[in-house]
């Protein structure tokens, strides 16, 4: 733990009542702490202090943030002096308590390597009940125009540091995200309700507590001038090993958020989302007779893009995705397939390179959600640009290589819509889930050249041609030959991409004469043939997690 940071104001320090090791209060409007060695939660009393329980023991994300880190937002310096760790079905996230050099507290949440910094404000009087929030629907919040995000049942797992309110650590809260066209987000905690000090809103709603509202907005790590973090020069990767449930090969688990992870030798998807020394779910991928494509960045690699506004950053190559479209019921359109390449960098999160047929791009999320049009068919409005819609579409996971920091399920499906704006810039709507658990994520991108991620990731000159998407008619000679040869390959890596993502109804000729006999191929290319390839569906790689906010 950093220790040097300087504290906002004059600390108040006390004896632990449970194990009389000291406890520190930075702030005087503190209720509370969690005695570092002993996890007793203390709430303070005057002079006094007394214990009302213990708190559970963090778990381990690796996080680069700690107690006694500081930094600046808007020319304001703070020291980060209490944590909460929220959990949910689908993984953690955490909530930092920023002490501020005027006395002013905010919160500093982080989820898979974004980050919003928010302040609590009072409770609109038109905040609509818990049960009335759905995802994607449009809502006026005192004035200003909300979508709803997401809608999560969590709970507080466990906390450490100093706090303004006590926890209820042993109750499930109703959380929901909005997000606004001016990039902001705001979350609204329905309860169980938190008891501070300050006493609160009496207003009863639905479980008797008002709900508490914060707002704020996304940012990248390096702009809050931070210092005290944990030693960058530590390895980020956690190096945790276990045995694949499926065939008992080593697996290794490298990224410290990572949820679920694919078996290199048997291909299965493994889900770590409760720890490796828990029971460890899995499935066998669907990929009738193939082992699916392999990916043209191999998994480990590293290139310097720029990515949108941000300067050049170093980013790895951790996870690779083919997904493809679900014809709608009742219609016998076309199934379209594309490439997804999930990047990580420490600071900056994560991003996805979208490979298909129209070319490449990258893709992050927003914090914010587009403003929609007045009229149908107006499409959308972002960052002052007007985006026009081009398509809809369900899409599905067929393949996947490497580490995710969501929990990859079979079958897994989500909603798009794609936009086009100016200049070959790009906008997503995605929604995944269902009911209670659904949730929506925009992001936004853009055209990316394919020369550019050869330099970037220096790949051999001779994938030029498997990575060009726009190759024109093969010529002769040497050269004519090494593209005719990479695209053959691509065409096979989509003719197995379009059986993986179709019903095999072809099993019996498989079974009967083998997976490379002239039978089984004539059979799946009548069964569904080479449709056509999405521009650049799922610009989000189909997988929401709030994009670094709160829950």
């Amino acid at each position: 733990m950093a220790t040097d940071a300087p504290s906002p104001q004059r600390a108040y320090r006390a004896a632990c009542p449970n194990c009389g090791a000291t406890v520190e209060f930075r702030s005087a409007a503190s209720a509370l702490a969690v005695c570092g060695f002993c996890r007793s939660t203390l709430l303070r009393e005057g002079e006094a202090l007394r214990r009302i329980g213990q708190s559970a023991e963090l778990f381990d994300d690796h996080s680069p943030l700690q107690l006694g880190a500081s930094g600046r937002w808007q020319g304001a310096g703070f020291t980060l002096v209490g944590r909460l760790q929220w959990r949910y079905e689908g993984g953690s996230w955490n909530e930092w308590h920023a002490l501020f050099e005027a006395g002013k507290s905010g919160w500093l949440s982080e989820d898979n390597g974004g980050y919003v910094i928010s302040f609590d404000a009072p409770t609109p009087a038109d905040v609509p009940p818990a049960e009335t929030l759905r995802v994607g629907a449009q809502h006026l919040i005192d004035r200003q125009a909300w979508s709803v995000a997401s809608v999560t049942t969590a709970s507080i797992g466990a906390a450490e540091g100093e706090l303004p309110r006590v926890p209820d650590l042993q109750r499930e809260h109703r959380v929901a995200e909005l997000r606004n066209a001016g990039d902001e987000v705001a979350s609204i905690d329905y309860g169980p309700g938190l008891q501070g000090s300050e006493g609160g809103d009496e207003r009863a709603h639905g479980n008797g507590r008002a709900p508490r509202w914060s707002v704020g907005r996304g940012l990248q790590l390096a702009t809050l001038a931070h210092t005290g973090l944990r030693d960058a020069s530590a390895r980020d990767l956690v190096g945790q090993s276990l045995a694949c449930p499926s065939c008992g090969a080593a697996l290794a688990v490298q990224l410290s958020s990572t949820l679920s992870i694919v078996c290199q030798q048997g291909h299965a998807v493994v889900d770590v989302s409760q720890g490796v020394g828990a029971a460890l779910a899995h499935y066998a991928q669907d990929t009738p007779g193939v082992a699916g494509g392999e990916p043209l960045i191999p998994l480990g690699q590293s290139g310097t893009l720029a990515l949108g506004a941000t300067d050049a950053l170093p980013w790895q190559v951790v996870g690779y995705v083919e997904r493809c479209t679900l014809p709608e019921p009742g219609e016998d359109d076309e199934q379209s397939f594309w490439r997804e390449y999930l990047l990580y960098h420490r600071t900056a999160g994560f991003a996805f390179l979208v490979d298909a047929e129209d070319g490449w791009s990258w893709v992050r999320p927003t914090t914010g959600a587009p403003r929609a049009g007045s009229n149908e068919g107006d499409g959308v409005r972002w960052q002052g640009a007007h985006y026009r819609e081009l398509d809809r579409y369900t899409g599905q996971i067929t393949y996947v290589l490497g580490e995710f920091y969501w929990r990859l399920e079979r079958g897994q499906r989500t909603l798009n819509t794609d936009y086009q704006g100016p200049g070959g810039k790009r906008l997503n709507r995605e929604q995944t889930g269902a009911g209670a658990n659904a949730e929506l994520t925009w992001s936004a991108g853009a055209a990316l050249d394919a020369k550019a991620l050869m330099r970037a990731f220096k790949l051999d000159a001779a994938l030029q041609p498997a990575l060009q998407r726009d190759v024109g008619p093969v010529a002769g000679g040497g050269a004519g030959a090494l593209a005719a040869i990479a695209l053959f390959l691509l065409i096979v890596v989509l003719l197995f991409s379009l059986v993986r993502c179709s019903r095999d109804d072809c099993d019996q000729f498989k079974r009967s004469y083998g997976a490379a006999s002239n039978e089984y191929q004539q059979c799946a290319r009548a069964s569904g043939g080479v449709g056509g390839v999405r521009g650049y569906g799922g610009s989000y790689g189909g997988f929401s997690t709030g994009g670094g906010g709160h829950k």
